[in-house]
């Protein structure tokens, strides 16, 4: 009995495929790529040595889990293709049997494209060391080396760095988003270890923007932390959001929410917002113009009396760390241009029941904040009922 050869079972499966899909050479290729969608089924290692500009890289052991995502349109022309062509013809003859109509294997794969000097580049690459850091983002082909790239290229702002601020901070170093400015004037105090993780008991008294830069320096030495030991007010407002591409409100009082949503509005910048309140949290995105603004949803604070600070009634613990999770994987989105944002939803949690909610929030066409992009509202400090000075 002759001994099992591996690759000669793989060379039949192969040439099986290559029967069953249709095959393009690179030239007549190139000169059809007019609404095709190009997909590369190399391994994440191997997209340094170059990609056909606008493909996509999804992994071949990832394909059949990820086309009802990325590849929505079963009608839509696909052109397929590896290293060589053999892998992609695999993977060309598996989206036909899921019902993908139009697919193509490119013959001869990148190595021949290359040969016949068509055009290709060379994605963003990655250090060893972060490839080793990041490689659970890398492999999701939502993400891949060039988003990862792009957070390390982006820069965030927080507001607040309590008991949102914290897991929001946190896990946006960890994913590696390279500038975290956390802006907050408030020391350490023992009532907010009770869910305050950026802080221990070690930083009592100590300013929380140079204790979160601190925890945030030790979790990823790739991140760059902007320490802003102040209050952010109607004077400073503008020139900090300025440098950044998402704002995190993790703030505790109306005034200063108000506040990020009306210069969000001069400047343009999405703002993720979270809020909590015993066992209760919400969370939202207000991407100006482009859906509803906060003042959309909450056109004039609750009385005092009915929005008592945590200090005054309390919150559990751990509800913070869900909502600035909630908060963290919004933002980390927005950065990538993936997925489906809470923008124009609200996003209701209760901890006490584990139940959640997503409700449907529209834009407000007599908003006093952005009814009118030409007019975006005057900056103002407010008082602790939002009423403006006298």
């Amino acid at each position: 009995m002759a001994a099992y050869d591996e690759r000669m079972d793989y060379a039949h499966l192969v040439a099986a495929a290559r029967n069953r899909v249709t095959e393009v050479d690179p030239a007549t290729a190139a000169g059809q790529l007019d609404g095709v969608t190009i997909i590369d089924v190399r391994e994440p290692d191997e997209l340094a040595g170059g990609m056909i500009e606008g493909a996509l890289a999804i992994p071949r052991g990832q394909l059949e889990a990820s086309a009802a995502t990325r590849l929505p349109d079963k009608t839509a022309p696909i052109l397929v293709y590896c290293e060589v062509g053999e892998r992609s013809a695999l993977a060309a003859d598996s989206l036909q049997n899921m019902g993908y109509s139009q697919v193509t294997n490119l013959g001869g794969g990148l190595v021949r494209w290359k040969a016949e000097h068509l055009p290709w580049l060379v994605p963003r690459s990655l250090s060893t060391d972060r490839m080793a850091r990041y490689s659970r983002h890398t492999r999701l082909p939502e993400v891949g080396v060039d988003g990862q790239a792009r957070l390390l290229e982006s820069r965030v702002l927080v507001v607040g760095a309590g008991g949102l601020g914290s897991p929001v901070a946190m896990y946006l170093a960890a994913a590696g988003v390279g500038t975290i400015g956390i802006v907050d004037d408030d020391v350490v105090e023992i009532s907010n270890l009770q869910r305050q993780i950026l802080h221990g008991t070690d930083r009592l008294g100590r300013p929380k923007a140079e204790s979160a830069a601190q925890t945030l320096g030790l979790l990823n030495p790739d991140v760059r932390v902007d320490v802003h030991r102040t209050r952010l007010d109607a004077s400073n407002a503008l020139d900090l959001m300025a440098a950044y591409d998402v704002v995190v409100d993790g703030t505790d009082n109306f005034p200063t929410r108000y506040l990020i949503n009306d210069t969000s509005l001069h400047l343009g910048t999405p703002v993720v917002h979270g809020s909590i309140f015993r066992f209760e949290g919400q969370a939202s995105v207000f991407r100006p113009y482009d859906g509803p603004c906060y003042r959309c949803l909450f056109r004039r604070p609750p009385p005092p009396d009915l929005a008592p600070s945590c200090a005054e009634a309390g919150v559990l613990g751990v509800l913070p760390g869900i909502i600035g999770s909630i908060q963290a994987a919004e933002t980390i989105k927005l950065l990538l241009g993936i997925g489906q944002t809470l923008v124009g939803r609200l996003l209701l949690y209760d901890a006490l029941d584990q139940e959640t909610r997503v409700v449907r929030i529209e834009r407000d066409p007599d908003c006093p904040a952005c009814a009118n992009p030409d007019e975006p509202p005057l900056l103002i400090d407010y008082d602790e009922s939002c009423t403006a000075p006298a």
